[in-house]
């Protein structure tokens, strides 16, 4: 062993990043994106779902011994590339050489997601409410416990790295996995996507038990004032200005000259001009037009023509 290290000479952290750097300038010739993690302070996350994603990782003993310099290593900006798809996460780590990390997760079973979703059911409003874990205690505890919750036991993360150590857990897979944490503050969906699952669901009963006109697209209309006219046979801008005087709301070729005084008549409501368009700004339904017309008729004198009504 003290062989081996004598044949691996120490290489400062400043070496390791233009190393990696160059690398990376190199893939980044050839057209390959890369997103580095970056750590501000000495919080490796700081979102709910980043910090529940680490703790996670700290309850298992399978992993304590080897998160310490995965901790070291994700800080001084070592993960110079952290791609995250469904089940895997592909990522590059700058050491004595540039490591390359495959991590393969297992989906989440579906009786464990289904019952996560039951359980949670009715207590997450919205999308962006749950992406920014905005969430009660009870959903919070749900989510995060341990065995069948939504995050990953060891049993359903196989690791893989380029390096030389046979460790299972490696201090740049350890790395790696901190920068998931990490990651997950800016992009918590990502942790749904690892986890086969879909986010949308958690949410899906959320309002289930409302009134049908409060979750049907159409239900707006139900409150739409062309639409209440037409159901009760009332004209509602006209009776909204029922209560403004006369002189304002009638037109002046309603005035007549009696002798050398004129004076403005009042046109009873029923024998107003109602026409479409003349008192709402949208067009009412020709039939409603026609049955208005017929009461009309109805309520006229015996023997008065249609000419005749109009002063």
């Amino acid at each position: 062993m003290s062989y081996y290290f004598a044949w691996q000479p120490y290489v400062s952290v400043a070496e390791k990043r233009r190393r990696a750097e160059r690398e990376v300038a190199k893939l980044k010739k050839r057209g390959q994106a890369i997103a580095p993690v970056r750590i501000e302070g000495r919080k490796i996350a700081k979102s709910f779902w980043g910090q529940s994603w680490c703790t996670n990782l700290e309850r298992y003993s399978d992993f304590e011994n080897r998160l310490p310099r995965g901790r070291t290593y994700v800080r001084n900006g070592s993960v110079v590339d952290l791609q995250i798809a469904k089940g895997e996460v592909a990522a590059m780590v700058a050491g004595s050489d540039l490591y390359k990390i495959k991590i393969a997760i297992a989906p989440v079973k579906n009786a464990r997601w289904k019952a996560i979703c039951r359980d949670c059911a009715g207590s997450i409003d919205s999308l962006v409410e749950l992406l920014q874990g905005r969430l009660a205690k009870g959903v919070m505890d749900r989510v995060c416990r341990e065995g069948d919750g939504l995050f990953p036991s060891p049993g359903e993360i196989k690791l893989n790295c380029s390096c030389l150590d046979g460790a299972g857990m490696c201090k740049h897979v350890a790395a790696v996995l901190y920068g998931v944490g990490a990651r997950l503050d800016e992009e918590p969906q990502f942790l749904f996507m690892l986890r086969g699952v879909d986010e949308n669901e958690l949410i899906g009963r959320a309002g289930q038990d409302l009134p049908l006109s409060m979750t049907t697209p159409g239900a707006a209309k139900v409150l739409d004032d062309s639409d209440v006219a037409a159901l009760f046979g009332i004209d509602i801008a006209e009776t909204a200005s029922a209560d403004i005087p006369t002189a304002r709301k009638q037109p002046r070729q309603f005035k007549t000259v009696i002798g050398s005084k004129s004076a403005e008549t009042k046109t009873p409501p029923a024998k107003k001009d109602k026409s479409p368009g003349t008192s709402r700004s949208k067009p009412e339904p020709k039939w409603v037009s026609l049955v208005r017309a017929r009461k009309r008729r109805a309520q006229r004198p015996r023997g008065q023509t249609a000419r005749q009504e109009t002063p």
